[in-house]
């Protein structure tokens, strides 16, 4: 990264809470000098606070993503105060829990500028300055819904396919620049405020689904990324596995997806939230989210596996069923 001696730095966006806050914290433990940007300034000083505690410097810079010339001006504050941009994460995201036909078509693009677009114009801000100085880590957060399709956030499924499709155009972009790094990283659910502060038009309380991470495993696999660059990782390595099962079965996937969504992803009714889609709210500023998965990881993979096997079966009884009919009618 950095050269022998230098101090090294790196610009986090969506470093308010979550992901981002504990990504920053953890880049602080390394002695690294972190740019923060978020919509609210009070949580980034906050952030910025936690940054110093553990042994990092802090410049807090708030920033609507969404805005091209607000990030063009992050990039130019980190520049204007330490002289380089070794690492850039974008990682600032929103999300709308809705059906297709739920929300306001708005909604729907006010997730895809901020997690796609957002991502877009932090590239566009920092790869020139990769290229002037020979070097640099750009790391999309992505999801592992940049891989496969989900129900009820089609606007965010899109904003992370698309992201994906970022990040693999820029490392063909940027195939003779071999010290220049584009990763990206696809989490599974993360127990980060963001299923308190989405957007909710469904009518009902949204639950993560497990396995669940704590913020601060992504945060160290993305404080990796920075350090030791690779393609992509995946957090937790098993939801390579599901990719795999999608690949081969995909059908059977998604009739997984969909059973899970009721035994695991949907609860109570609750009326419609905005959420933080166009402005940041005052709550739910911490790390954490708080909300424990309905059921262990083990005891997931275990009902996975059951409901895999009565899949397959009630696909074997049908296709048996319709032989029948066709022997029958001859």
């Amino acid at each position: 990264m950095g050269r022998a001696g230098e101090s090294r730095v790196a610009v986090v966006t969506g470093a308010s809470s979550g992901l981002g806050r504990a990504t920053a914290y953890g880049l602080a433990e390394r002695g690294w000098q972190v740019a923060l940007a978020a919509r609210r300034e009070a949580e980034l000083e906050r952030t910025a606070a936690g940054c110093r505690e553990r042994g990092g410097q802090a410049l807090v810079v708030p920033t609507d993503v969404t805005h091209e010339d607000a990030v063009m001006h992050l990039a130019e504050a980190a520049l204007s105060t330490w002289g380089r941009i070794d690492a850039w994460i974008n990682n600032a995201g929103v999300t709308l829990f809705a059906p297709l036909e739920g929300g306001s078509l708005a909604d729907h693009r006010q997730v895809i500028e901020t997690n796609l677009h957002g991502a877009l114009h932090g590239a566009r801000a920092v790869v020139p300055v990769f290229r002037r100085q020979g070097r640099g880590t750009l790391i999309n957060i992505g999801s592992v819904l940049s891989k496969i399709g989900h129900a009820f956030v089609p606007s965010y499924v899109i904003s992370k396919f698309a992201l994906h499709g970022l990040s693999e155009a820029l490392r063909v972009e940027l195939a003779e620049c071999p010290d220049i790094h584009v990763c990206t990283v696809f989490p599974y659910a993360i127990d980060t405020p963001h299923f308190q502060v989405a957007a909710n038009d469904l009518g009902r309380h949204v639950n993560a689904m497990p396995p669940v991470q704590s913020p601060a495993q992504v945060a160290g696999v993305v404080v990796d990324l920075v350090e030791h660059p690779r393609r992509q990782r995946f957090v937790p390595r098993i939801a390579e596995l599901g990719l795999v099962i999608h690949r081969v079965f995909p059908r059977t996937m998604e009739r997984l997806l969909y059973r899970a969504l009721g035994k695991f992803h949907l609860g109570a009714p609750e009326p419609p939230v905005e959420g933080n889609l166009f402005r940041p709210t005052g709550e739910h500023a911490a790390v954490r989210g708080h909300r424990p998965p309905r059921l262990g990881t083990p005891a997931f993979l275990a009902w996975t596996a059951r409901e895999l096997l009565r899949i397959e079966l009630d696909a074997a009884r049908h296709r048996l069923h319709k032989w029948h009919v066709t022997r029958t009618t001859r």
